[in-house]
């Protein structure tokens, strides 16, 4: 089974979920607790490539396996729960960043001065990139999300271990995981 087969049938299953900023093309659904796999039973990441700010390429594989976890955040400048949600990343970027925790920023934004503006104003200091395609976005479509935020956590070993962690739940998982 191919890791894109293997991340397709474990969304299937149902293990992703809609969140609070939705497509047009959605509805809002309930967000239930997020879900964490034991580290051997969770689906393979896949790895794609988009540019950063300055636009330099930056791929998920730059990251994974240099850290003990990447927390893959999907999120945009214009989506409120997203901007909502970001002192909590921060947060947790800054507890445990030095224990292993790398964070990396897809947005869904279409608008670069947006996304750089928003970046800076709410003071996310972890790698950040985009297609600047909004709900096109190739990190997106890849993943299955219809509704951000959203976001994969990914051990070493580049096994998505957890998935739409938000709030407490991120911090309490990752102080389970990185005490």
């Amino acid at each position: 089974m191919t890791p894109h087969s293997r991340l397709s049938a474990y969304l299937l299953a149902g293990m992703l979920t809609l969140t609070a900023c939705v497509s047009k093309a959605q509805q809002p659904t309930d967000t239930p607790a997020a879900e964490t796999a034991e580290a051997t039973d969770g689906p393979k990441y896949i790895d794609f490539a988009m540019p950063s700010p300055a636009g330099d390429t930056l791929r998920i594989s730059d990251f994974v396996g240099k850290s003990k976890y990447v927390l893959i955040d999907f999120w945009a400048s214009w989506c409120g729960p997203c901007r909502a949600e970001m002192p909590t990343v921060v947060y947790a970027y800054r507890q445990y960043h030095d224990k292993g925790l790398e964070v990396v920023g897809v947005s869904l934004d279409a608008d670069h001065d947006a996304w750089t503006a928003a970046i800076e104003r709410l003071n996310m200091p972890w790698p950040q990139m985009s297609d600047l395609k909004g709900w096109q976005c190739l990190g997106a479509t890849i993943y299955g999300v219809r509704g951000i935020p959203a976001n994969f956590l990914v051990d070493q070993n580049g096994i998505i271990v957890a998935h739409d962690l938000r709030g407490q739940a991120l911090i309490d998982t990752l102080a389970q995981l990185m005490p």
